[in-house]
């Protein structure tokens, strides 16, 4: 007998009752950049449509993000090279433009999850993830100083800690700092999988923070690996972490299943600046239609992404494109 698979695909209404993935506004995470000063709305050249906001304009993207039901945000600084240090000492400054957004936000929004982000670089004169001595990114050291950002972070109101610097025994440094400190209930996404990728170009764009010197190869992972992915999966799970992610997205949809088949742990990923910029170009330029976009983000969740960092997560909800 002749199988007919096309039965299913005949009308709207059948195709959707057997569509086997969905995209949800709770499924998204979305990233927003931040500036100081007031009544600013800047855009980032490198990606159409994205902006870096003072904390008044801020306030005022996450409102509209909420009457879509938008409900999760990764919240990241460009800060003045007058703010960088070594150290990174401003990353604890109390009245410092990050832990000022992330207090102002939860203050006016009480019901959103704030994710934030834990690494020297945004806040580096060096530029890299970790305190750099000699030339070299040193790992034990820098841990303390993640740990007390994480820690200030918590305390200005985050819900979710995401540490990105990728230095070894981090997830369990700050599981530990932050449970000392009274923040059992804190969260930990844990960007597990991180690779030393050429996508991240237009992140560094929106907040100048690219490296002073070299490049981030000896802590970020080799794009050419996989069993190494297993192994931060594992590591990071013993450590307290409560989400893994994979970052970027696009070019390692098999590492996204990968963790997923291997870990009971909610899986993440990050649809990095550089593949935002890449589609919202070619949309740009005639060579493909906004489907792209939808379809980008079904391939992901489809890999095994229970949550997805997006760009495009504003954009998709405000056309009803999901």
């Amino acid at each position: 007998m002749l199988n007919r698979p096309r039965r299913n695909r005949k009308s709207q209404v059948i195709r959707e009752m057997v569509q086997e993935h969905h995209l949800h506004a709770s499924d998204f995470i979305f990233p927003l950049f931040i500036i100081d000063g007031e009544n600013k709305k800047t855009d980032v050249k490198s990606m159409p449509g994205i902006y870096r906001y003072s904390i008044d304009h801020l306030l005022k993207e996450v409102e509209s993000c909420l009457k879509l039901g938008l409900k999760s945000f990764d919240l990241f600084p460009n800060l003045e090279e007058s703010f960088k240090d070594q150290i990174a000492s401003e990353s604890v400054n109390e009245n410092g433009l990050y832990l000022r957004a992330i207090k102002e936000v939860k203050n006016h929004f009480p019901e959103v999850c704030i994710v934030t982000d834990v690494a020297m670089d945004p806040y580096s004169s060096d530029g890299h993830d970790g305190l750099v001595e000699n030339g070299e990114v040193v790992n034990d050291k820098t841990l303390q100083i993640l740990a007390d950002m994480a820690v200030a972070q918590a305390r200005a109101g985050a819900d979710i800690i995401a540490p990105s610097d990728m230095m070894d025994g981090r997830v369990q440094y700050i599981r530990e700092a932050l449970d000392n400190e009274g923040f059992t209930n804190i969260s930990i996404m844990s960007y597990t999988a991180k690779y030393a990728s050429a996508f991240y170009g237009p992140f560094r764009d929106a907040l100048n923070s690219a490296p002073k010197f070299g490049d981030k190869k000896t802590y970020q992972m080799n794009p050419a690996n996989q069993k190494e992915a297993l192994l931060e999966g594992t590591l990071d799970t013993q450590e307290g972490a409560d989400f893994l992610m994979v970052k970027p997205a696009l070019a390692y949809l098999d590492i996204i299943k990968l963790m997923k088949d291997n870990f009971d742990l909610p899986i993440a990923a990050y649809n990095v600046s550089g593949e935002y910029a890449m589609v919202k170009a070619a949309i740009q330029n005639g060579w493909l239609d906004e489907r792209a976009i939808t379809e980008t983000l079904m391939g992901i969740k489809r890999a095994g992404a229970d949550v997805i960092l997006t760009y495009h997560a504003k954009e998709v909800l405000e056309n009803k494109w999901i």
